[in-house]
């Protein structure tokens, strides 16, 4: 079997962003433990299938929150009932504090190799009006205590188009990441989502309308691109070849195993999710199929939002077959206006056509 991903979904926050709407409750000690053996007994059944996984990812949520001691004991059980190859990258996300000592302390001892920091803003204004808790001087702290276990490969997030955010304040923002040398940025636009206190006093936020939106966007990854980061995928960027590798288990439309409330997996051929509950999920609910994975549409679509895009040679090599005549005479027509880069070989968006992405990538899927 071909080495897969292993996603963890950890539902604790201390509070919930007002942006936010990932998966999450409230936390107790009592919580965690429970939620903590459940995974592990889950983690169990996995042993009979003979699993190898090469990317580990414990996302969320808030992960730094089970503490170094539980992600210990749940990679302890993977390390017996799954092979872990050697070079596995395993990823943590956390929010960025001084008091990570012992958290990641622990996810050193566990293996643990690459954090994922919650930055969002260099700017305190912008911070306060998301609802984040942190300051800058936490990053570079919780940077500071990650390079002094061991781990040096860190990314930071950083959202765009979020309040009082402008052009000035953005470079704010990108001269940290500059100063602060991250492997990885993850650069994100402000989506307000229903449900979320955002969604409900969205007509008073003082945001970036679509066009401000997709000014930021540019000149985010234009100057992370001088700043030595390679844009590899729509969100992300890279220095010295370090993507990410779990996610790009998504964007290959590869398999993996998602685990937790409101996790996703792609297994065995077939999609799957675990309901939106930590109830459920501690009683043993098994999660719902969804659909068969891994068509031709659907590996199109994910590889679209990667910067080579889709090629001729990937897709004889998946599925027997290159880029359809359709698509390509389809994606001619975005070629002009700089949307879309077209060859023989290759279909692949520029950054201006990855503002567009999902109306450019349906149109090239419709019948």
């Amino acid at each position: 079997m071909k080495s897969i991903g292993i996603y963890i979904h950890v539902p604790f926050c201390r509070g919930k962003c007002p942006y936010c709407d990932f998966y999450s409750v409230n936390l107790s000690e009592q919580l965690i433990t429970a939620y903590t053996d459940e995974t592990i007994r889950r983690i169990h059944e996995l042993k009979p299938y003979e699993v190898t996984a090469d990317t580990i990812y414990f996302g969320g949520g808030t992960p730094s929150l089970l503490g170094g001691y539980n992600i210990e004991r749940i990679m302890s059980e993977l390390n017996k009932c799954v092979k872990i190859t050697s070079n596995a990258e395993i990823t943590v996300e956390a929010n960025p504090s001084s008091d990570l000592g012992e958290f990641l302390h622990g996810c050193s001892a566990a293996g643990v190799n690459r954090l994922s920091l919650g930055m969002q803003s260099a700017v305190p204004r912008e911070l306060a009006a998301i609802g984040r808790r942190h300051s800058p001087d936490d990053v570079l702290s919780a940077m500071e205590r990650a390079h002094s276990v061991g781990i040096d490969n860190i990314s930071l997030d950083l959202m765009l188009g979020i309040p009082y955010q402008t052009s000035d304040s953005l470079n704010t923002s990108l001269e940290f990441i500059s100063q602060s040398a991250p492997s990885h940025v993850s650069a994100y636009m402000l989506k307000i989502e229903e449900g979320t206190p955002f969604y409900d006093v969205r007509n008073s936020l003082i945001i970036p309308d679509d066009d401000g939106m997709a000014d930021l966007y540019k000149q985010a990854f234009s100057t992370l691109e001088g700043f030595g980061y390679s844009q590899y995928e729509i969100s992300n960027a890279a220095r010295n070849g370090k993507i990410s590798r779990h996610n790009m288990k998504y964007w290959n439309c590869d398999e993996y195993i998602g685990l937790g409330p409101a996790a996703h997996g792609f297994f065995m051929g077939k999609r799957y999710f675990f309901g939106r509950s930590l109830t459920d999920y501690l009683n043993g609910v098994r999660p719902k199929f969804d659909c068969p994975g891994g068509a031709a549409d659907e590996y199109i679509m994910l590889r679209l939002r990667l910067a080579e895009g889709i090629t001729e040679s990937g897709m004889k090599e998946r599925f027997n077959h290159g880029i359809s005549e359709k698509i390509r005479h389809k994606a001619k027509k975005y070629e002009k206006p700089g949307l879309c880069r077209c060859s023989a070989e290759e279909i692949a968006l520029t950054r201006k056509g990855m503002l567009v992405s999902n109306y450019i990538i349906a149109d090239l899927l419709s019948d």
